[in-house]
């Protein structure tokens, strides 16, 4: 298997005139694109002396520059630490120290942030994206980075302490990558639609590295306010693929959308997609739903609902590729299909491990298997369905309770726009379960008729004591309820 950065320059050579990138009304070519990355690669190695697994940190917004960036550390033999660009300076120099990054590719907007990490980092090297420049001419020599090499670090979103950082090999993407491909029939005639945040695992292996790789053009959308740009630029550049997360899905389905809309197929991930939702997007949009599953740890996409298969409502699907899964006890032991338990994970895309962490690598892979803390469950076809983190789920009067399952109940009622379900815990009588509810705008939920309705689809024990109306709930960067400040503000307003 071949590395990320041959894999690319050899595309280059075959699609050297093609749109790479369409950026608004701007259109960069495999050719533009390698050049520059070509031309970052020498100046990272002469100017800044990068030696092969020297880290480089990107922390960018998105634009066309990330992609250049990117494959520019590879081509010079980097590694490639990817940084949420919401995070605040503190956040990124915890993160910066951490992976004793050498560089780290900024833009101009962003030099106040980048004045104050240089500060607190004083051997830390900083490239703006606006200094990147072409090379008159393409090199295509080949690498010899062997594919089990370091290539890419993603860090953890740090819910639950510091973040780590998940170390993955160019053979852990290719294989992802792959996968993909063979899981969704892409071919190189698709056009990815990319309108996450592309420093996200889910948007860097499906939205970035799979058409770099594979030669197909990638539609990223320029402006995402109003939500009526996202429509406007898919069918101008003709996008048919596309990686989002359910609250864009839960968007398309309330708006009327153009016949001539060209997605063919469509991924959901880094959030649960609601089943309401999914059943919505089916009857009122009619492409292909395929709702998915995987960590940062797993390069991320483990399994996915089939595009050629039966796609089973609130399941993310079967095994990708060389994947595969076990559901085990708290004593490790494999559990028989349907009973829940945390889900284990094996193949090709299970990271290295975390950087500078042995302690944490340990606890989270055991004999080659991942340990993801999710808990779920195998039906007797294959397919996982996914109940909960593991230090979400409830322990109501010595019952377990998944949180999903009580949202899933709840978004059935009419008006409920989003629900987040966590859990308080009393010293005295244990956890209870408190619904946190957005409704629909200008919709006002009856609470009494809300808690009539759960009781007729609920165990007493998994009923809402508490139940808290809000105008949104808070997320992160990249669409990932956090449960952690829910959990703050339902502690709160119950008194405990």
């Amino acid at each position: 298997m071949n590395n990320l950065a041959n894999q690319f320059t050899e595309v280059t050579k075959e699609n050297s005139n093609k749109t790479a990138i369409f950026w608004g009304g701007d259109e960069f070519s495999f050719d533009h694109a390698h050049s520059i990355a070509e031309c970052l690669a020498k100046r990272l190695k002469v100017e800044f002396e990068l030696q092969p697994g020297d880290r480089v940190a990107l922390w960018l917004k998105n634009c066309p520059e990330f992609v250049f960036s990117l494959f520019g550390i590879l081509l010079g033999e980097g590694v490639v630490v990817s940084i949420n660009s919401f995070l605040t300076p503190d956040e990124v120099g915890y993160i910066v120290e951490d992976c004793g990054a050498k560089v780290i590719i900024s833009e101009a907007s962003m030099g106040k942030e980048t004045s104050i990490l240089v500060n607190n980092s004083p051997g830390l090297n900083v490239i703006e994206v606006e200094s990147l420049n072409r090379m008159d001419s393409i090199d295509y020599t080949l690498l010899e980075q062997s594919p089990e090499d370091l290539a890419l670090i993603i860090y953890t979103s740090g819910t639950t302490g510091k973040p780590k950082g998940a170390m993955l090999s160019h053979q852990n993407l290719m294989s992802n990558v792959n996968a993909i491909i063979e899981a969704a029939d892409i071919t190189n005639e698709d056009r990815m639609a990319v309108l996450l945040p592309m420093f996200h695992s889910f948007t860097m292996t499906v939205g970035l590295l799979l058409p770099m790789t594979r030669g197909l053009s990638i539609v990223a959308i320029k402006s995402l306010n109003p939500p009526k740009n996202i429509i406007t630029e898919i069918i101008q550049h003709r996008a048919t693929v596309m990686p989002a997360i359910p609250q864009l899905y839960r968007a398309f389905v309330n708006v009327k959308l153009p016949s001539d809309l060209p997605l063919r197929v469509c991924f959901s991930g880094a959030a649960p997609l609601p089943v309401e939702v999914l059943n919505a997007f089916n009857k009122n949009v009619g492409i292909p739903l395929l709702e998915g599953y995987g960590l940062s740890e797993t390069s991320p996409v483990a399994c996915m609902n089939p595009l050629n298969g039966e796609r089973k409502p609130g399941s993310v699907g079967l095994p990708i590729g060389d994947v595969q899964f076990q559901i085990r006890n708290d004593d490790g032991f494999v559990l028989p299909v349907g009973d829940p338990g945390e889900i284990c994970i094996k193949g090709h895309n299970i990271m290295m491990g975390y950087w500078n962490n042995l302690e944490a690598t340990e606890a989270s892979i055991k004999d080659g298997w991942l340990l993801t803390g999710d808990i779920g469950h195998l039906d007797n076809d294959g397919y996982l369905y996914i109940t909960d983190r593991k230090k979400d789920m409830l322990l109501v009067n010595g019952i377990n309770v998944y949180p999903r399952e009580v949202e899933e109940i709840i978004y059935q009622f009419k008006g409920v726009s989003e629900v987040a379900v966590v859990g308080i815990n009393d010293p005295r009588k244990g956890d209870f379960v408190v619904a946190c509810i957005v409704p629909d705008e200008g919709f006002k939920i009856d609470e009494t008729v809300l808690k009539s309705f759960l009781k007729t689809k609920l165990a007493a024990y998994k009923l809402p004591r508490k139940i808290i109306i809000m105008e949104a709930l808070p997320r992160n960067a990249t669409g990932k309820i956090l449960k952690t400040e829910l959990r703050v503000v339902a502690s709160g307003k119950v008194g405990c």
